[in-house]
């Protein structure tokens, strides 16, 4: 099974399965951005404090830590397909509900669910499309779907200026509502994507396994390569226990933690991205304020492209270790020089975001390369369960940071958080680039076994199906 797919040709198959995971990436970045914008009238209309302004920008994140971990055993149990399309109707309904919400309590109850449902589709649709790619792409097509994230977030501050400009901050019902249109544009695309086939032999439906390789790949595979051996079964009954067993153990945190160091800051500034450019003193009220974070979010895009290329040629190790000592140097700056100018402070988190885009490209590739087929949705569901604890303590704690403690001393805990993130990446970062997906977690290995070159057998255009 590995030597078929890891050598396989990549085809247009492969291309739209890749789109169609990218969804739930893309509405995790609009959803959890937009609600930075819709604050800006929200605020106002239902006279919020700074306690529940935090709160409504730290539901979703508590909902991602609860949905993470348990759908990515529910992953792992029942398969990949029949989660795929659940999740994005979940998503849609409390898009939807949103429009209506006249409470705090509503407005977080509904973006607690819709964390639950992004959290789901991490491990279901990064899962799936690791088990179809070649070993050679797989690090770069992993790595795009953090590419879908900040695309989600760039649209969402720029259907937010449309909305403030258009309809003034009164339209935040409608900001909150308008990620429904790209649920739906998602279901759409979804429909027709195939079950994993390691899921499928791992769970003793080899014939299933040889047809949906053999219709999708074009390559002949033999049933008994697929037969999944006697240690696969006994992982799979493991289940979540595994994942703290040697030489798992080391793995998990090492994900869950780098993962957390990372996008503690990221989302805490992604969320109230114009109240800490306010705090630097960013001229033009709110359009200006929301511009310039949507200018923050474009660079934190732009700067997964350059990282897409280094996993592959560097390695994934070297890449996260220099991000991560990298990403310190502006946090700290801003953290030391809190009345820098607006400006200074604009390029400083400019910078900060371009050099994210190590970690950025390796949050899913990670744990996807470093655990077997039968917990490595679990080991998704579970490195994004712990990074939304720092991600939701850091957006629930940043108004009220900024307001208590001041502008540096909140940019000081931004840069430690960092700096602790390299800590454990230098200590635990492993290398997995061109290892076989198969490979990487068997015990006693280093995660640096590469792929066969043994060919795949093309299947005949006729007997495709």
């Amino acid at each position: 099974m590995s030597q078929t797919i890891d050598n396989a040709p990549y085809t247009a198959f492969h291309r739209r399965l890749a789109l169609a995971c990218s969804g739930g990436p893309l509405l995790d970045g609009y959803i959890l951005s937009i609600v930075g914008v819709a604050l800006i009238g929200m605020r106002p209309d239902l006279g919020l404090s700074t306690a529940q302004v935090s709160l409504i920008g730290a539901a979703a994140l508590v909902g991602m830590f609860v949905g993470g971990a348990l759908f990515g055993v529910l992953t792992d149990k029942i398969g990949r397909e029949v989660m795929y399309t659940a999740d994005l109707l979940v998503m849609v309904a409390c898009s939807v509900l949103s429009f209506w919400v006249d409470s705090v309590w509503a407005i977080a109850v509904l973006r607690f669910v819709l964390g639950m449902a992004v959290a789901a589709d991490y491990p279901i649709a990064t899962s799936l499309l690791a088990e179809w790619l070649p070993a050679k792409h797989r690090g770069r097509l992993l790595g795009q779907q953090i590419v879908a994230w900040y695309a989600g977030s760039v649209l969402a501050y720029v259907v937010g200026y449309l909305f403030l400009e258009l309809a003034g901050p009164g339209s935040w019902r409608w900001m909150l509502a308008s990620s429904t249109v790209l649920c739906v544009v998602f279901l759409v695309i979804r429909r027709g994507s195939p079950e994993s086939p390691r899921w499928l032999a791992a769970n003793g439906r080899v014939g299933d396994a040889v047809r949906v390789v053999e219709k999708h790949l074009g390559v002949r595979v033999d049933g008994r390569e697929l037969m999944p051996d006697p240690a696969e079964r006994a992982r799979r009954s493991s289940g979540l226990r595994l994942l703290m067993t040697p030489p798992y153990r080391r793995r998990t945190l090492f994900c869950g933690l780098f993962f957390l160091c990372q996008v503690g800051p990221l989302f805490a500034m992604l969320t109230f991205g114009p109240q800490i450019l306010s705090s630097f003193g960013m001229p033009g009220g709110t359009v200006m304020e929301t511009l310039g974070t949507g200018l923050i979010s474009l660079v934190f895009l732009l700067g997964c492209y350059p990282a897409l290329r280094l996993v592959d040629t560097k390695g994934r190790r070297p890449v996260i270790v220099w991000s991560f000592a990298l990403m310190t140097v502006p946090l700290a700056l801003l953290g030391v020089w809190p009345t820098a100018p607006a400006a200074v402070a604009l390029t400083a988190l400019c910078a900060y975001a371009f050099l994210c885009g190590g970690p950025n490209v390796l949050d899913w590739t990670y744990p996807n390369e470093l655990f077997p087929t039968e917990i490595r949705a679990t080991a998704v569901g579970v490195a994004t369960s712990v990074s939304r604890i720092g991600a939701a303590v850091g957006t629930y704690l940043l108004p009220l940071s900024l307001t208590g403690l001041g502008t540096g001393p909140t940019m000081l805990i931004a840069a430690g958080t960092t700096a602790l993130g390299l800590l454990v990446c230098v200590l635990w970062a492993e290398e997995t680039r061109g290892t076989a997906l198969g490979a990487a977690p068997v015990a006693g290995r280093t995660g640096t076994a590469k792929t066969s070159a043994v060919p795949a057998q093309r299947v005949p255009q006729t007997a495709r199906g």
